[in-house]
């Protein structure tokens, strides 16, 4: 009997081996070559595409167009399924891979109707720009045309490969734009609520202006002290709940001139904060055109390198957060049309639904009342392909002049040149219209220069300080900020934090730059951590007290104190302001999209929250220290060395595939790795949220430059680009910018 049990298990060994073998190589024919030569009709001239150690694509062309041909090539071959993705994203598409799960995102996405949008506006761009589109696009499916079978996502869902169109690479651009911009219009509703549930005096009062204001100007809106509105009866005592805020998607950027740098050359910093997951966002990439070379990373779908440095010139962005949207008040008889819409929905039947649209954008009706939305994604100024013409400037001026028009979400361009020039400017669509305004308009309001791209954008050029700065909040000055109004600024702290160390030091290079990046001292959170402190020393709570007076003021990875005040802060806020969410709840809405404004009404509520009849500030304090208590034990155990910082806030940079089967966790994800930084300071860092590459940069000593990215170049986990890099990222390296020596080439010849 022993020995037939033996040989089963021997058995049963013998054959997962063998079916492992199997899938590992039905895999592998699905990893795409990196070497080899071929032909194409596509190209005008020779084009080859190398990798060196990190993957890193580099595409040699005698054209542009040839060169979106080959950047195309690497996407393809790379990161397909993660194009696809974006492309289906922002066209309301997913149902066609994944059924009936992604019908309600669908349904969200057709509200824009931007597959007809980008179709439109592909048609309008000029024809040297349809070209590159083309070019590429052919790249990218020769690229599939050349595996012998396709990648591995698809051969894991059993989705069909649709091949790539010159227009998709506009819906890729229009998922960064709802990744970068869809919280406007959000924010906008719940103020727009907040007006109508209330008052104009209560929107007013929670979106006061705050301590934390650094615009380059030097300009502050002043700080008088507002009066606390009332809250109607109904709405005291409601239920606690955690206000969820939105995703502070952004970046940080600044720079220097040469008289503050060893080598005379001014120097660019950037690192751009979105969603982290497996694959990372960006892809490494150098383009050489001719004389050209330009250096930095691109985004899957789209032909141009996004942020890097050509040597004349070095540029980064971040999320400019100037307004780009309005609602439209509409009255009862305004004209709507019915939009009919149709969503394919994979092994079920096709999903027909239709929605209200009028002539200022579509249809919400929120309380009763409808809502146009006007977006600068709905008009024809917010797409084409000047972004690609930086790899080509020479100057911070030419930098500007292509800035002006270039169709894209607006966003704070920093850039630096070898002519020791710096300077800051908005680059991408903002509505021409004047009267921004963060609650709705009335129909009456709303101007026709809607339709126009501002033709005169606000700039600074060699301050004379020789420092420039962004992180989210606002940089134009007080005068600017009536004329381009407030899209959802970050609280401000952050960047005051990166404008304070700039004026710490008289000298500067990359690795100074670099400390900057992942500097996570908590400033911002010191006066939580004092009142914390008064808190328990009057609950008597020694050992708590303890950990909170030992925090560090840091978001240091063995830090408890750090996360018993980032509970606290956290718990009292959602304590002051359970009335209005509970309320704006009922409207599916929330006070998230506008969570990190409320910081002065906060402070200015504790010092009498009877006015909101509320307990005692001691009594609200002890029950928020509570509260928070409670939640860090349900999420984290008892265990207090459970609750150290870099454990609450380890980061998790998961695939997709694997949140939805676990048991792919240990080969699809990257290791899981404490957390170092967190909200409010430069360090920006949550669980799957954070820096998405560190780029620091000189033009003209780009030996020097950094580039860290945080995962692979490749998507297919057989690849041996799959996680390098990854852990350089981690452990805070200096990866460089420029590639090493190839370790692979394909040539593509043309065909004729």
């Amino acid at each position: 009997m022993f020995k037939w049990g033996k040989r089963l298990v021997i058995t049963a060994i013998v054959i997962l081996l063998f079916a492992t073998a199997i899938i590992y190589g039905v895999l592998s024919l699905s990893l795409p070559a990196l070497d080899g030569r071929g032909s194409s009709r596509a190209i005008d001239n020779v084009v080859t595409i190398k990798r060196d150690a990190l993957g890193q694509a580099i595409i040699d062309a005698q054209s542009m167009a040839d060169a979106a041909y080959g950047l195309g090539f690497a996407h393809g071959q790379d990161r397909f399924f993660q194009m696809d993705l974006l492309r289906r994203n922002s066209a309301g598409e997913l149902s066609e891979l994944f059924g009936e799960a992604a019908l309600k995102l669908d349904k969200k996405m057709r509200f824009h109707q931007l597959r007809k949008r980008s179709e439109r506006m592909y048609a309008q761009l000029p024809a040297a720009q349809q070209l590159v589109l083309e070019r590429y696009a052919q790249g990218v499916n020769e690229a599939l045309q050349a595996q012998s079978m396709k990648s591995f996502e698809y051969l894991l869902t059993g989705a069909q490969m649709q091949p790539w169109q010159p227009v998709d690479s506009l819906l890729v651009i229009y998922s960064m734009y709802l990744d970068l911009q869809a919280s406007t219009f959000e924010r906008d509703m719940v103020l727009e609520q907040i007006e109508q549930l209330y008052s104009v005096e209560m929107r007013e009062f929670l979106t006061q202006a705050s301590e934390y204001q650094s615009a380059l100007d030097g300009s502050e809106i002043p700080r008088d002290e507002l009066a606390i509105p009332t809250l109607p009866s109904t709405a005291v005592n409601a239920q606690i709940s955690e206000i969820i805020p939105n995703e502070e998607v952004g970046s940080n950027n600044w720079a220097v001139s040469g008289e503050l740098t060893a080598s005379g050359q001014p120097m660019l910093s950037d690192d751009m904060h979105l969603g982290l997951a497996v694959p990372v966002i960006w892809y490494r990439a150098q383009l050489n055109v001719a004389d050209l070379q330009v250096t930095g990373v691109s985004l899957p779908g789209a032909p141009a390198i996004v942020v890097g440095s050509n040597n004349h010139i070095a540029w980064g962005f971040t999320n400019a957060y100037v307004d780009t949207s309005d609602w439209i008040r509409l009255n009862d008889d305004a004209d709507v049309i019915s939009v009919e819409e149709i969503i394919k929905i994979k092994g079920g039947q096709p999903y027909s639904y239709s929605f209200p649209k009028s002539d200022y954008g579509p249809v919400r009706s929120v309380n009763g009342q409808r809502y146009a939305l006007s977006w600068v994604g709905h008009y024809d100024y917010a797409l084409n392909l000047d972004l690609a013409n930086l790899a080509s400037a020479k100057s911070v001026t030419e930098a500007f002049n292509i800035a002006d028009n270039a169709g894209m979400p607006v966003q704070n361009l920093v850039v630096v040149d070898t002519q020791g020039q710096i300077g800051w400017q908005p680059m991408g669509a903002i509505a021409a219209r004047t009267n921004p305004s963060d609650a709705a308009l009335t129909e009456a309001d709303f101007q026709q220069a809607w339709f126009d791209n501002e033709p005169q954008r606000p700039r600074v050029m060699n301050p004379i300080d020789g420092r420039l700065w962004t992180g989210n909040a606002r940089v134009i000055s007080t005068q600017e900020l009536e004329r381009f109004g407030d899209g959802g600024y970050a609280l401000g702290a952050r960047q005051q934090q990166i404008r304070d160390r700039l004026f710490e030091q008289s000298q500067f290079n990359e690795q100074d730059f670099l400390a900057l990046q992942l500097d996570n001292e908590a400033r911002f959170l010191s006066k939580w951590q004092a009142l914390l402190v008064a808190t328990l020393e009057e609950q008597g709570s020694e050992n708590n007290l303890e950990l909170v007076q030992q925090w560090q003021g840091c978001a240091c990875a063995d830090s408890v104190g750090y996360t018993l005040v980032r509970y606290f802060r956290s718990a009292v806020i959602d304590t002051l302001f359970a009335s209005i969410e509970t309320q704006l709840g009922e409207h599916q809405l929330s006070l998230g999209p506008i969570r990190r404004n409320l910081e002065p009404a906060s402070w200015q509520l504790l010092e009498d929250p009877s006015v909101w009849g509320l307990a005692d500030k001691q009594t609200l304090l002890s029950k928020s220290f509570n509260l928070a208590l409670a939640r860090i034990r349900e999420r984290h155990g008892d265990d207090i060395a459970n609750w150290q910082w870099g454990k609450v806030n380890a980061m998790a940079l998961k695939h997709p595939f694997a949140k939805q089967i676990p048991q792919l966790s240990q080969w699809l994800n990257m290791p899981i790795t404490e957390g170092f930084g967190d909200s409010f300071m430069p360090a920006v860092q949550r669980p799957e949220f954070g820096a998405s590459q560190r780029f620091i940069a000189q033009p003209g000593r780009l030996e020097q430059a950094i580039m860290a990215v945080p995962g692979g170049q490749s998507a297919h986990p057989l690849s041996p680009f799959y996680r390098v890099g990854f852990e350089q990222y981690a452990t805070h390296q200096a990866t460089p910018l420029l590639p090493s020596e190839a370790t692979h080439r394909i040539e593509i010849r043309p065909a004729n």
